[in-house]
């Protein structure tokens, strides 16, 4: 497994981009942070009702990354499966540990590159269908997609502290 980038503050002020960049940043390594050190035997365990696991937020958010940046705002294909669908929380046969954060880690650098390369204000050029537009293609803006991220991403930072107190104790990751 590729070491988990390090967890650095947002700063505390910064132009709106690189402050935006930063929490988003802040709660991708922290999702990280509690995979890290969790016993390898509890990383796909179904916790609560639903299923889900740990490694199962982070294939979640390995698909959200890809759909909102890369087919969403960049326009370009579908080579993950969309978020939300069956395959997010699962382990597929023969898919490790190491598979699940490797494909988290290199949709977080193509979300980045994405990001750097647009402003702000740009919107997406997809044409993705999505649940807020009723057929029609939704073409939000860049800022609408890291605002965004960052919700997704912080809301399943907390369904994971939940889980990996779960598993062994462990609190404050």
């Amino acid at each position: 497994m590729r070491e988990p980038p390090h967890r650095v503050e947002p700063p505390i002020d910064a132009p709106e981009k690189q402050m935006l960049c930063g929490w988003l940043d802040f709660h991708r390594a922290t999702i990280l942070r509690k995979v890290d050190d969790a016993p390898e035997d509890a990383l796909w365990r179904p916790m609560v009702t639903s299923g889900t696991s740990l490694l199962g937020l982070v294939k979640h958010l390995a698909f959200a990354e890809h759909y909102w940046f890369t087919e969403v705002f960049a326009g370009e294909p579908a080579l993950l499966p969309r978020p939300n669908s069956a395959e997010d929380f699962v382990a597929r046969p023969g898919e490790s540990d190491d598979d699940v954060v490797d494909m988290y880690l290199d949709a977080c650098a193509r979300s980045r590159a994405i990001v750097d390369g647009a402003q702000l204000d740009d919107t997406g050029r997809g044409n993705v269908a999505n649940r807020r537009t009723a057929g029609e293609p939704f073409r939000p803006t860049l800022r609408w997609i890291v605002v965004h991220m960052i919700e997704e991403t912080a809301r399943h930072n907390g369904h994971a502290d939940i889980l990996r107190e779960q598993i062994d104790g462990t609190t404050g990751l």
